[in-house]
């Protein structure tokens, strides 16, 4: 994966509405839920990438370092080695001294080449470095957009069961008012005079009943008297 990929991503998904998202989303939870694992999926991608561009910047920066201390330490060998030529030569040691001179030009040589390098590899270290800075701060705002996917998320669930309560409260109110209470009072309340009428009509039959019977013995009253009185003209003849 290359630096501008890295770069890439890590700025469009720090980018990313999720507002806008999530009103494009026939399932909102859902949505957020797999937001939330590509995010931290992508987070954890990310830093690795970002872990090993890190690391290749630090591996420059020490090249450098040894290039620049490298160029110095070369530079005081070949100041040595020429003031070693110029004191042998003084002393009429020229070829000694010519020795002496080629050894400083060597080390002369190996400075140039050091610090050769380190100037080159000096803009490549800053661009890294402005890299390294950008997906950073990228991974930052990766994690705080995490932190408000979850948020959301949190919120949307929390909106979702109280709707899901309220509908169900909601349905119940509405089967309480189909089923009113009143009118199954009022059938029980219709069956109770029904039954305290068929006790009305049980109590005047019995008092009906009992009327014929004591007019019965009335009348078989009247007829033994008149039988006794007949007995009693009978005798009174005879």
């Amino acid at each position: 994966m290359t630096k501008q990929t890295i770069l890439g991503r890590v700025t469009q998904l720090a980018k990313a509405n999720i507002n806008a998202l999530l009103d494009q989303a026939e399932d909102p939870q859902k949505m957020l839920d797999q937001l939330i694992r590509d995010y931290t999926s992508n987070i954890a991608e990310a830093e690795q990438a970002v872990a090993a561009t890190i690391g290749n910047l630090r591996l420059m920066e020490q090249d450098h370092k040894e290039d620049v201390e490298a160029a110095a330490e070369w530079g005081s060998k070949a100041l040595a080695a020429s003031r070693k030529g110029d004191e042998l030569r003084g002393a009429g040691s020229v070829a000694e001294a010519d020795k002496f001179d080629n050894l400083a030009k060597v080390a002369l040589g190996r400075q140039l080449q050091s610090e050769q390098e380190a100037r080159t590899a000096e803009p490549t270290i800053a661009s890294q470095t402005e890299v390294v800075d950008k997906l950073k701060t990228g991974l930052d705002q990766m994690k705080v957009k995490l932190s408000e996917l979850k948020a959301k998320r949190d919120e949307l669930v929390a909106r979702a069961k109280s709707a899901q309560a309220q509908n169900q409260m909601m349905d119940a109110v509405k089967n309480i008012d189909v089923l009113d209470p009143t009118s199954e009072l009022s059938r029980f309340e219709d069956k109770v005079r029904r039954e305290e009428a068929r006790a009305l009509g049980k109590q005047e039959l019995a008092a009906s009943s009992l009327d014929a019977q004591f007019e019965q013995l009335d009348s078989l009253g009247a007829g033994a008297e008149v039988e006794a009185r007949l007995a009693a003209l009978k005798a009174g003849s005879s």
